[in-house]
């Protein structure tokens, strides 16, 4: 990790779904709209759930999700938000992928992009697991949320975090971000919401899930590729919230990926060669004259 690393501490038990990051972070990146006609005519929402934008794109660097959960009489239920963005991981696959520099780790430990070096390869897109970069056909180039990087260099923090009326993210020292969401932890789990746990680095807790369809199963602290330095509080299995319970970047395949082929290909060439010799042998084993050489003639 980079000393001094900055990055943001999300505790969706405190998100109230009120938007005001997504409007904060389109303000102040000067992020336009993917369908101004849709938005101003009232055709921009998802009619599912009060979720507007549905997935992050190239224009939507971040993103409130919106989770419903009801028993099966229909008697409990609740709601489950997380303001969702790039989670700034501590092995980037996007950076580990880029064939020109344009992605590259900050100062602050965070991953920004050279737009002028950006080459629109889109090998990040598909080296993310969290599908959190999009191609911006417009620019010919992706974008992703970059932490607010002109902010932290003035000392001022992420547009979204200033603008979150209820704490749900916090900015500042990762290291810092670990010890409030370890505090934070065992708060919930004193007053017996034992559902909670941290998505992004593994601070020794774990739990026991107490409402919704997945009640009763154990949940605990995870540690993802490498470390998030964009983390989450959650209170229920990640693949309620959209997040992969098991992220992989595809790089990491390449290396046994090759040696299997290599093997492969070997005894691939040996069988062949098997083949071509047995072959060749076969007239001899049946007892048959081997072919004569053509006489000359006189």
């Amino acid at each position: 990790m980079t000393a001094n690393a900055k990055g943001m501490f999300v505790d969706t038990t405190l998100c109230t779904g009120c938007k005001a990051c997504q409007v904060a972070c389109k303000q102040w990146n000067e992020l336009p709209m993917e369908d101004e006609a849709a938005v101003r005519e009232h055709r921009a929402f998802l009619a599912t759930s009060y979720d507007n934008t549905g997935h992050l794109s190239s224009t939507n660097w971040r993103h409130v999700k919106f989770i419903e959960q009801f028993s099966e009489d229909r008697t409990d239920a609740r709601w489950l938000m997380m303001s969702d963005s790039c989670k700034h991981c501590e092995q980037a696959g996007c950076l580990e992928v880029c064939p020109t520099g344009a992605l590259y780790r900050t100062q602050f430990g965070s991953v920004d992009i050279h737009q002028d070096v950006c080459i629109g390869c889109r090998y990040c897109v598909g080296a993310c697991p969290f599908g959190v970069i999009d191609y911006n056909g417009r620019t010919g180039r992706v974008n992703k949320c970059i932490l607010c990087q002109d902010r932290m260099e003035t000392g001022d923090g992420t547009a979204c975090a200033k603008s979150c009326p209820t704490s749900s993210l916090t900015y500042g020292r990762v290291e810092d971000l670990k010890a409030m969401a370890a505090a934070r932890v065992r708060q919930l789990h004193a007053q017996g919401k034992t559902d909670a746990y941290v998505y992004g680095w593994d601070l020794g807790n774990s739990g026991v899930i107490t409402q919704g369809p997945n009640k009763g199963q154990v949940v605990k602290d995870m540690e993802v590729v490498g470390g998030l330095n964009v983390f989450y509080l959650l209170m229920d299995q990640p693949s309620v919230y959209g997040l992969p319970s098991a992220p992989q970047l595809p790089q990491r395949n390449m290396t046994p990926s090759a040696g299997v082929a290599l093997i492969s290909a070997a005894v691939l060439g040996v069988t062949g060669l098997a083949a071509f010799r047995r072959r060749r042998m076969e007239p001899a084993m049946r007892g048959a004259s081997p072919p004569q050489a053509p006489q000359a003639v006189s």
